[in-house]
This record gives C-alpha cells, structure tokens and sequence, in this order.
C-alpha cells in the first residue's frame, strides 16, 4: 500500500484517493482500504496500520540501540529466525522498515533457530560449552531505561524510516517521494510535524 501511494510514508491511509476508487473509504475521522468485497469484507484500517508502525518501530530501535552499543554504522548481514523469519518477503519487510537497510541478497532467513540450537547443545558437548561460555559474555541492554530509545521508535514509526537512509532499497525498489499532508485525515491520522533537525536530516539524505 505504501509503494501504490495508498498510504503516505507517516502511515496515513490517503483519504483523496476516495474520490478515485470506492476501495478507500471513510471510518469515522480515518480512512480504511477495502481488500475483499461481498458478505464478508476485509478492510485494512488506520488502525491495522498503526499497529503495525508500534511493532516495527520497537523492533527497529531496538536494533538501533545494539548497533550504537558495539559502534556499528550498518550492517552486512541479517538473518531471520523462526517461522516468520521464514515467510516474509526480505525487501517488503525492509520497505515497512522493520530490519536495517543491508543488500537484499544477505538477508535471509534461518528457520527454527532456537530448536537447532538446542539439538545442538543436547547432542554436542563443544557446542555446550560454546553457548555457556557465549551466554556469560552477553550485555543486557534494558531498552525502556535508554535514553536514545524514544527517538529511535520515533523516526521508525515512518516507512521505512523518518531520518536513516536506505540506500540498498533504493536501489532495488522506487520508494514514493515525500508528500506534505493536510488535516482531512482527522488528529488521529496527522502526522507529527518534523523538528528542524528531523527536516535538516531529510534533505541531507537527498
């Protein structure tokens, strides 16, 4: 929906796409998108999309705050762990922002990690050893007491992402270009205004 201009890249559903389509439609003061009509309908609604931003957006700057903590600038490699690792498609998940930007073709997913690991250690005592010794080396980073956490889950809340550039995206797909929004989307739906600094950043990404 984003790459189609259906909704902006704050997450807003674009209400004057209704005059266009009756698949966009009015929900009170938001807009929704009709997938499926007939006696059951499915609609992805503002607040479908909202939900999704919450989730990425914490993951995000989750992966933001470890890459800080080792001095890591980007990264070359990404691997998906468990049955959602497994079916999501790596550039549309890029796209939602929910993994750093990273060349396509190294981002792959690695199936039921944890019950690998664990047939490991059960069946190998080297590799026993290897993961008690790993697990002592560990940090724990307690995300709600960072101070940075907040900003970060801010600038991910947009697709992909408010101030980080994505530069091996780019390159594989056409990311829409920036639109200002009004207020017809209702409160609920208006996109926070960006700071100077958020603007500054934005225009030296391009």
């Amino acid at each position: 929906m984003f790459l189609a201009g259906i909704i902006s890249e704050d997450g807003v559903v674009d209400g004057s796409l209704a005059a266009r389509t009756h698949r966009i439609r009015q929900t009170g003061r938001t807009y929704s998108y009709l997938l499926h009509a007939g006696k059951q309908e499915i609609s992805v609604t503002q607040n479908d999309v909202r939900a999704i931003q919450l989730a990425k957006s914490a993951l995000y700057a989750g992966i933001k705050l470890l890459m800080e903590k080792l001095g890591v600038d980007h990264v070359d490699t990404i691997r998906l762990a468990g049955a959602f690792g497994s079916f999501i498609d790596p550039k549309y998940a890029m796209v939602l922002g929910l993994i750093p930007d990273c060349d396509l073709s190294e981002v792959k997913a690695v199936g039921n990690a944890a019950g690998t690991g664990a047939l490991m250690a059960l069946l190998n005592r080297d590799y026993r050893r290897e993961i008690e010794a790993t697990v002592r080396r560990i940090d724990k980073i307690e995300t709600a007491l960072e101070p940075r956490f907040q900003q970060h889950f801010v600038n991910a809340m947009a697709l992909p992402n408010k101030v980080d550039p994505f530069p091996h995206l780019a390159a594989a797909v056409a990311l829409p270009e920036h639109s200002p929004r009004g207020d017809d989307a209702g409160d609920e739906a208006t996109p926070r205004r960006r700071s100077r600094e958020e603007r500054a950043a934005r225009r030296n990404r391009s």
